[in-house]
């Protein structure tokens, strides 16, 4: 009898062997690489306002259960405290993929519109080049969004931080343009993908539709960052690259996944 269960033992050991095989072999196949690596957060770094590049205060971004959390246990009041979580590199061309679920209750002394709200950034200035009192890095912001009771509001509209985008041919002067995506309601676990093409066109994707494009990313002459960080750009206000970061605003949020696939200039 032990001689049985030792050999479906062993069996079943190779099963689940080939496959974790065949599943590492099919994700490398299908060109999406992994930022986040499930259990720490080696490659990114951590900016949040009043605090110097590097300093996690309250450790707001931690990882637990294999998952990114952003969480507020440490604060006795936000205090505008918004946070960013920076990967290492910088990137031009590109799809960013994540999943993500936002949770729980927001942070006492956050502000309403941060309700139920975080992000995504991309086409970011570096954390080192921030400001220690700057709110967010210039970028630009995709929402991630929820909806319920108190608040209905489309999900992956876009922000413009320090940025100014083109619609339609038209430059957009508002900070932030509305998706098409219906409402998100609840807990569940969402899929988010970004599709970036250099100074080209930048699209949001949720659960596999498109709810909005625009195109020609570029610094705001108006903001205080612009001086500093077209010298950066090399004289150059049109935005082609730059980092990505995930956003604490106030509410708590866990993302499970957080990968990218590099697509062609």
């Amino acid at each position: 009898m032990k001689q049985v269960w030792s050999l479906l033992g062993a069996t079943t050991a190779a099963f689940i062997l080939i496959s974790c095989s065949q599943k590492k072999s099919s994700d490398a196949s299908s060109g999406w690489t992994p930022l986040f690596n499930g259990t720490d957060l080696t490659g990114w770094t951590v900016k949040i306002k009043g605090y110097d590049t590097g300093d996690n205060f309250g450790n707001t971004f931690r990882v637990e259960e294999g998952m990114i959390k952003v969480r507020y246990e440490q604060y006795d009041s936000l205090r505008d405290r918004f946070g960013h979580l920076f990967y290492n590199d910088e990137f031009s061309h590109y799809k960013l993929r994540v999943e993500y679920r936002i949770v729980g209750e927001q942070c006492p002394g956050a502000p309403g519109w941060a309700y139920k709200n975080s992000g995504i950034m991309v086409h970011g200035q570096t954390p080192e080049s921030m400001e220690k009192d700057q709110d967010f890095p210039t970028s630009i912001e995709v929402q991630l969004l929820a909806s319920d009771s108190l608040v209905q509001r489309t999900n992956m509209n876009v922000c413009t931080p320090g940025t100014n985008i083109v619609m339609d041919d038209q430059l957009i002067l508002d900070h932030c343009i509305n998706s098409s995506s219906e409402n998100f309601y609840g807990e569940d676990w969402i899929t988010a993908e970004v599709e970036v093409r250099g100074n080209n066109v930048i699209s949001h994707i949720i659960n596999g539709d498109t709810v909005l494009q625009y195109n020609r990313p570029q610094l705001d002459e108006r903001d205080a960052t612009y001086a500093k960080l077209i010298v950066m750009n090399g004289g150059d206000k049109m935005l082609s690259k730059g980092t990505i970061s995930l956003q604490s605003e106030g509410h708590p949020i866990d993302f499970r996944k957080v990968e990218i696939m590099k697509l062609d200039d």
